[in-house]
């Protein structure tokens, strides 16, 4: 029998991903709460069906992935699957959610009889729209083994990180990272520009030296070309410094770094707000220093 997967939240990342199931040919219920988000999914074809509510779409699915915003959000969800999903069930969250989180949410999963997958993503919007996202998966061996063709038709590299709460710590260790190379890469390139140096000539120098980094050749794009546009707000990236600096603290692991970004980007909401885009943390600098870092040939987004 063919085994179908419910995909809640059909938003930036979920959107692509849920589409990247379809395209591979798996059956896919889907549900958000914006139902225009689902025009595309169900425009893919019959394996496609909507439902009107996360309780409608689990009664009928083998699976249920959620792709959320916040672990608020992610428990009022799971509290409405629970009341139809099927014993045997299988909940695989995507969403980044802490590791306390995550633990106490598959225990009320476990009490009716739904095992729990953890499956964050990282590498950004546009290897999730081209199915080439990474999978950080955590949980039991043989969910991962029964679930591995999902993520490999979401994704091209897919860790198996180890028990339930194992990908939560390599996420937020990844996104943690990401933030403060994406601070770093805006004091070099300012340095190039007030230093006299063409700024495109300079970004490609960089990519092509031991200091580059994904997100200079990536996010770095997306500062020269003005749009910031990475699909990714200062709510969200202070969400997962939060859950980093808890971890510091659990581990007795000193976070000079991660601290100093924190506090970067605490001043970034201030200045242009919670859902101003994560790469606009750039724009403190050029603001202070009324320099703009602009170049000809850079994308508005990332394809």
């Amino acid at each position: 029998m063919t085994m179908r997967y419910g995909f809640i939240g059909l938003g930036n990342l979920g959107g692509h991903m849920a589409a990247s199931l379809l395209r591979e040919g798996f059956d896919v219920s889907v549900t958000d709460i914006d139902p225009s988000l689902a025009k595309r999914h169900l425009d893919m074809g019959k394996g496609c069906l909507w439902a009107d509510t996360p309780a409608d779409l689990a009664r009928d699915c083998d699976a249920i992935i959620t792709c959320l915003p916040s672990p608020a959000v992610s428990e009022k969800v799971l509290t409405e699957m629970l009341t139809t999903a099927r014993p045997g069930t299988t909940w695989i969250e995507m969403s980044t959610l802490g590791r306390d989180d995550i633990l106490r949410l598959a225990t009320v999963a476990s009490a009716k009889g739904i095992e729990t997958m953890e499956a964050p993503v990282t590498g950004g919007v546009h290897l999730a729209a081209q199915g080439k996202i990474t999978v950080l998966a955590g949980g039991e061996q043989h969910l991962f083994n029964k679930h591995k063709p999902a993520f490999e038709a979401m994704g091209d590299k897919i860790f198996h990180m180890g028990p339930l709460g194992s990908a939560s710590i390599i996420k937020v260790i990844t996104n943690m990272l990401a933030f403060i190379h994406l601070v770093a890469d805006g004091e070099a390139l300012m340095l190039a520009k007030r230093g006299g140096l063409d700024l495109k000539t300079a970004w490609e120098a960089i990519a092509a030296s031991s200091g580059s980094s994904f997100v200079h050749e990536t996010e770095g794009q997306l500062i020269l070309n003005g749009s910031y546009d990475v699909a990714f707000n200062m709510d969200l990236a202070l969400k997962d410094l939060g859950f980093a600096m808890n971890f510091g603290r659990e581990f007795g692991v000193p976070m000079d770094l991660a601290g100093l970004t924190n506090q970067t980007f605490v001043r970034g909401k201030a200045a242009y707000g919670g859902d101003a885009q994560s790469t606009q943390i750039v724009k403190l600098l050029e603001d202070v220093l009324e320099t703009d870092l602009r170049a000809d040939g850079f994308s508005a987004r990332l394809e």
